[in-house]
């Protein structure tokens, strides 16, 4: 046996150089897309019919299933997407992701296409130092799909040979000789080899080089090819660990959809397998059977592949679709809602892992941010009852005040993670670096509010005690404090909803400015009360803190403004 540590160590990196490829290929793909990936989602919300399609254009364009399954349970756990309306997406995705497989096929095999990778690369690599960031997009992607089919080619010359090492072919074949328990077994080997490798992708152009290769046969490819299959749910179904009972029933959907194809298409394996090989060898006008294993075959057996591979996915979902409500009740039959532990708060948008896009990524961390504004306009509301309403049940309030502000801790620390880790796995736009920038400094903010109203909700007790000294010209300036402060809270929950341009400050700054006089002409009032005589200074204390913690959440939501336009302005405060 010839082949070394060291060869066996080469193929490990032709595979990461592929992988790498793949990688490049597909983020260059997104950035491209761009907005358009946004307006190409939005249709998912329709039927499982335009899901469907919707699933399929976004893997087309995306060149990873694993993205839109992904994106399809963050989707369902946000309560975007209903269960059965992803079914669609998740079916869609299946047909998409076997495009790679001809991409690979046609040009990896059929042809010498390396000289050609490097002719890319070197036509659109300086363009990626570009200032016009669509040629930058298109450069990345055009050379991510360079080095794809140069690890390709690596992969296939590090392969072991058969005839120099015919003791490890020995071993491969021993494994292929149990007829149809060797087709299941291979199952479980393309399924862990998708596991290993975390991308179909590159599990199936493994399949694909082994078979042109000639260590494996057609049916033995076959074979792992279903096996990736079932290993490419694995991703959505850890993804959909942290999410609601929904995002872990679409995951669990995807699995089982996957799983019963696979069932059936073992059961009619060999009748398909040789309706694929004659119509492989009618459009090609050979005369040689991919099933023979013969050396001559081998080129048009990882088109036969390719075509099982698209044909197994297709008909399943063609199989599949009027039986798709059996397979829902199903998933929900065994992923009941408990209630619950499903029901506490978590984050809705971004809890089921990384968007590939960065705009995408970008704007699902938004939605948190809007949420997490909600979130202060809800204790604001608290803490009002608190103050001012002598009948409501302040121990109840006061847990709930606590739990929300538990929540803005939360939100802050893992929405800034996500943000931090879409800085670091992707090179940004000035822009769009600037834009994650503001986002940090409003959950900075946002955070800050939701502090100081627990703070002012844990001094509630004594507040009401020393309200029975307050005259009424007090307890009316301390609601009208409020009153204008929460106007300014619904503007800014209003604004962090927007795209920066979008952002219109004139009203913010406006309720800031109000704010501030209410400040100024209360705290001159207050004097005067103290200088009468009009109630202690012990009680004038209590109410001199509890307008000054009002004026300053009203300085953090003009900053939360301002950093939702991306503008600062002078002088608001």
């Amino acid at each position: 046996m010839t082949y070394t540590l060291f060869d066996f160590l080469q193929l490990i990196g032709s595979l990461g150089i592929f992988i790498f490829g793949m990688k490049i290929f597909s983020e260059g793909l997104q950035k491209i897309a761009g907005n358009r990936l946004k307006g190409i989602l939005s249709g998912m919300t329709r039927n499982r019919v335009t899901g469907l399609f919707t699933g399929f254009a976004t893997t087309a364009i995306t060149q990873s299933s694993t993205t839109t399954t992904v994106m399809a349970v963050s989707f369902v756990n946000a309560g975007l997407l209903t269960f059965v309306q992803s079914t669609g997406v998740i079916m869609g995705a299946n047909i998409g992701t076997t495009i790679t497989a001809w991409l690979v096929a046609l040009f990896g095999f059929k042809f010498q296409i390396t000289p050609i990778a490097l002719a890319v690369i070197g036509l659109f690599f300086v363009f990626l130092f570009s200032k016009n960031a669509r040629w930058r997009n298109i450069a990345e992607a055009m050379v991510g799909f360079g080095i794809l089919f140069i690890g390709l080619e690596f992969i296939k010359g590090s392969v072991p040979d058969i005839n120099t090492n015919p003791a490890m072919f020995s071993f491969l074949d021993s494994f292929s000789d149990y007829g149809y328990l060797s087709l299941i077994l291979f199952v479980f080997v393309g399924t862990i080899l998708t596991l290993l490798t975390q991308s179909s992708s590159a599990a199936t152009a493994i399949t694909l080089v082994m078979l042109f290769e000639g260590w494996i046969s057609f049916p033995i490819a076959a074979a792992m090819i279903l096996g990736e299959n079932i290993g490419t749910t694995v991703t959505a179904n850890i993804a959909a660990l942290v999410g609601n009972v929904h995002a872990k029933r679409a995951a669990r959907f995807h699995f089982f959809f996957n799983v019963i194809g696979v069932t059936w298409m073992m059961i009619l394996i060999y009748p398909v397998l040789g309706l694929i090989d004659n119509v492989v060898q009618f459009f090609t006008e050979s005369s040689i059977s991919v099933l023979s294993g013969s050396v001559e075959s081998r080129p048009n057996a990882t088109l036969a592949l390719s075509l099982f591979h698209t044909s197994f996915n297709v008909l399943n979902v063609l199989i599949l679709f009027a039986f798709v409500p059996y397979i829902v009740r199903f998933v929900e039959y065994i992923q009941p809602d408990k209630g619950g532990a499903d029901d506490e708060f978590h984050l809705q948008y971004i809890s089921t892992g990384m968007m590939t896009s960065p705009l995408f990524a970008i704007q699902q961390a938004q939605k948190e941010i809007q949420i997490f504004a909600g979130i202060t306009e809800q204790m604001h509301g608290q803490v009002k009852q608190l103050l001012f309403d002598p009948t409501a049940n302040r121990e109840e309030l006061l847990e709930q005040l606590h739990k929300d502000e538990q929540k803005t801790d939360t939100l802050e620390i893992e929405i800034s993670d996500y943000l931090v880790r879409i800085s670091e796995r992707t090179s940004l736009e000035h822009e769009l670096t600037e834009r994650i920038h503001n986002m940090q400094a409003m959950l900075n903010d946002l955070e800050r509010i939701g502090d100081i109203y627990y703070q002012i909700g844990k001094t509630a007790d004594k507040l009401q005690d020393y309200q029975t000294d307050w005259p009424e010209e007090a307890v009316a300036e301390l609601g009208s404090m409020m009153d204008v402060l929460y106007e300014a809270i619904q503007n800014m929950v209003n604004n962090v909803s927007k795209e920066p341009n979008a952002v219109r400050l004139e009203d913010a700054v406006a309720l800031e400015k109000r704010i501030n006089r209410h400040r100024k002409q209360f705290r001159k009032n207050h004097y005067k009360r103290l200088e009468n005589g009009n109630y202690p200074a012990r009680t004038g204390m209590v109410f001199i803190d509890a307008l000054n913690r009002f004026e300053r959440i009203g300085d953090h939501v003009i900053n939360i403004n301002e950093y939702a336009s991306g503008n600062r302005i002078k002088g608001t405060s």
